[in-house]
C-alpha cells in the first residue's frame, strides 16, 4: 500500500468526546426519517459510515438506544455534556460505524450517494439527481 490514509476528525460541540476514521467512508448517505429529523434539530441527517477497524474514539460517551422504523435497533454515542452524538452503531450492520458528517465540520467531505425515507423529505429539499433516491 503506497501513501497514507486520510484520517477525518471528528468531535462533539464541546470537544470533549472525539473520534478519528481513516480512509475514506464506505457509504454517505442522507437520512430523511422523521427520528433523524428529530435527532438533528434539521429536516434530514447525513451519516458517513467507516470500517469498524478504522474508527478510534476517546473521551467519554452517553448512550441512548432506539428501535428503528423496520425493528433494527441504533445506539446513539453522544457527549453528556454538550449532547451532540458523534457516532453510533447500527444492529444490522455491526462492521461499520456511522458519524454524523456535520461532526466532522468539513465543507469538503465527500459527498452523499445515497438518499433514504425519501417518502418523508420536505418538500423544499432539494436532493441533487446523481445520488441513489430510495423510499
Amino acid at each position: 500500500m503506497s501513501g497514507a490514509m486520510r484520517v477525518h476528525q471528528a468531535s462533539c460541540s464541546c470537544g470533549r468526546l472525539q473520534l478519528s476514521a481513516r480512509g475514506d467512508p464506505v457509504r454517505v448517505s442522507i437520512c430523511h426519517c422523521l427520528a433523524c429529523q428529530r435527532r438533528t434539530g434539521g429536516p434530514f441527517g447525513v451519516q458517513a459510515r467507516f470500517a469498524r477497524e478504522n474508527v478510534r474514539t476517546e473521551g467519554n460517551a452517553s448512550t441512548y438506544v432506539r428501535t428503528g422504523d423496520e425493528g433494527n435497533t441504533i445506539t446513539y454515542h453522544f457527549c453528556p455534556v454538550c449532547g451532540a452524538t458523534v457516532w453510533y452503531q447500527l444492529d444490522r450492520v455491526p462492521d461499520v460505524v456511522a458519524v454524523p458528517v456535520g461532526a466532522f465540520a468539513d465543507p469538503m467531505f465527500t459527498p452523499p450517494r445515497f438518499s433514504v425515507y425519501e417518502s418523508r423529505r420536505h418538500a423544499w429539499v432539494v436532493v441533487p439527481e446523481s445520488v441513489e433516491h430510495h423510499d
